[in-house]
């Protein structure tokens, strides 16, 4: 019996290295560069932060690194830029970065200038108000100011299904937290995951609870880039296959928050106004 059972074992072995699997050859450009360029966020977290150390830190951080060392032997080899929503495509396309692991929604806006990944996750958008604020749906924004980033898929739903609303437009998530802080405006739009961890760390702040603008999360390369597209969806695979998102999500998100962003890992796409 235990003769019958080695080939089993052996065959079961050889079935989990192939999980680890090779990826294919990086193209000739990417391999002559020796490092990784990668554009991530620095003021999304738990995607992608600058940790208590200034260094950078997040989900999305984890991830990019995570590729160098498959391509180049060292997670070092990871020369991560800070992108915001607004210059993250154009920095990709004036070659400063060679990928972008940046809390990128997959919409046909951005499709007809880079091309997307696999998608790795979903994102869901919310609002962010003051916790005595009388918003409770959607809706209730009519006639009031609305705080979101540029270029961002929150502002590209509003514009498309709430023309004419009152926005106030900024670069980062800081900028857009502190003008809501201030009543600037009357709601803070953004990715529910980023307000999630906001609405955790401030007691005065709340969730609207509507979720709207479900996109799938990819990652954004050039146009027309096919071996390029093949090496970085082969490592989006492995990651799945080996379980290193859910790693991260521990590593880098409380747990009392943590099962939203383990189900956008894990879980099928919701459906959302």
């Amino acid at each position: 019996m235990l003769r019958r059972s080695l080939p089993a074992a052996c065959l079961a072995l050889f079935a989990g290295a192939a999980m680890a699997q090779t990826l294919p050859p990086l193209p000739a450009a990417i391999r002559d560069q020796g490092q990784l360029r990668v554009g991530v966020r620095c003021d999304q977290p738990p995607y992608g932060f600058r940790g208590p150390d200034g260094g950078f830190a997040g989900v999305e951080v984890e991830m990019a690194r995570q590729m160098a060392a498959w391509a180049f032997g060292s997670a070092d080899k990871a020369d991560l830029t800070c992108v915001t929503a607004e210059n993250r495509i154009p920095q990709l396309n004036a070659r400063r970065v060679d990928l972008l692991i940046a809390t990128l929604g997959v919409t046909p806006e951005r499709a007809r200038v880079i091309d997307f990944s696999d998608a790795y996750r979903w994102g869901g958008s919310d609002m962010l108000v003051r916790k005595d604020s009388p918003i409770r749906k959607l809706d209730d924004v009519q006639g009031r100011t609305v705080i979101m980033l540029r270029g961002t898929t929150q502002a590209l739903w509003f514009d498309a299904n709430m023309p004419g609303l009152n926005s106030l437009r900024l670069n980062t998530a800081a900028d857009a937290l502190q003008a809501l802080l201030q009543g600037r405006g009357d709601a803070y739009a953004h990715d529910a995951a980023t307000l999630i961890v906001i609405a955790a760390r401030d007691q005065s702040l709340r969730l609207v609870g509507e979720p709207f603008a479900v996109s799938d999360a990819a990652v954004g390369v050039r146009k027309n880039e096919p071996e390029w597209m093949a090496w970085i969806n082969a490592a989006l695979a492995r990651m799945k296959a080996e379980k290193l998102y859910d790693t991260w999500v521990e590593k880098w998100i409380p747990a009392d928050i943590r099962p939203f962003y383990a189900e956008a890992f894990n879980a099928p796409k919701p459906t959302a106004r």
